[in-house]
């Protein structure tokens, strides 16, 4: 499974409200994109690759559940993430939470 696929499962298992890269017109969505590679390189070769993004979670919802459901996806899928940080956009009224990942690849 390419590192595309291992995202996009991750995000789709809770919701098929997700985009890659632009704003949904929604009330509830997910984008993700992804952000550049976090390689270990050894020898002059890159023994181990991984791929870093961020994914934003926009609702209308206080205490969304897609949160959880979202983190407990993440860690089935075999992303390391952290919740990098949660916003109340008093312009739109959406919540924002965004979080930062990274999934190992071939």
């Amino acid at each position: 499974m390419s590192w595309q696929d291992k995202v996009i499962a991750a995000h789709t298992a809770v919701t098929d409200a997700v985009s890659h890269g632009k704003r949904l017109k929604s009330e509830r969505y997910f984008v993700w994109q992804e952000e550049g590679r976090n390689d270990l390189e050894a020898n002059g070769r890159h023994v181990e690759k991984a791929q870093r993004g961020r994914t934003n979670l926009y609702t209308k919802l206080e205490f969304d559940p897609w949160k959880d459901e979202f983190e407990r996806s993440l860690d089935r899928h075999g992303l390391t993430w952290r919740l990098n940080s949660t916003q109340f956009e008093t312009d739109t009224d959406f919540w924002h939470y965004e979080w930062i990942w990274e999934v190992r690849y071939a």
